[in-house]
């Protein structure tokens, strides 16, 4: 294996907007925020809205179901 290929790691501390701080081991140097982390994200805080997209779909084919439309 070839020596001083390799970037160094650097222990790292990612802040989100939500307050939550993180370690991780990464090449970067520099500091960075996140917007969204497991702990604010709706997906993992289990308040995840699911849309019903069925009725659109359907509302939508009764509006334009006059219009015939050949490519």
């Amino acid at each position: 294996m070839k020596k001083n290929i390799h970037p160094k790691i650097y222990k790292l501390c990612i802040k989100c907007s939500c307050g939550n701080k993180t370690n991780i081991v990464s090449t970067l140097k520099n500091k960075f925020s996140i917007d969204v982390c497991y702990k604010c994200h709706s997906f993992y805080t289990g308040k995840q809205k699911i849309s019903n997209s069925k009725g659109r779909i359907d509302n939508l084919r009764k509006r334009f179901k006059n219009i015939n439309l050949n490519f």
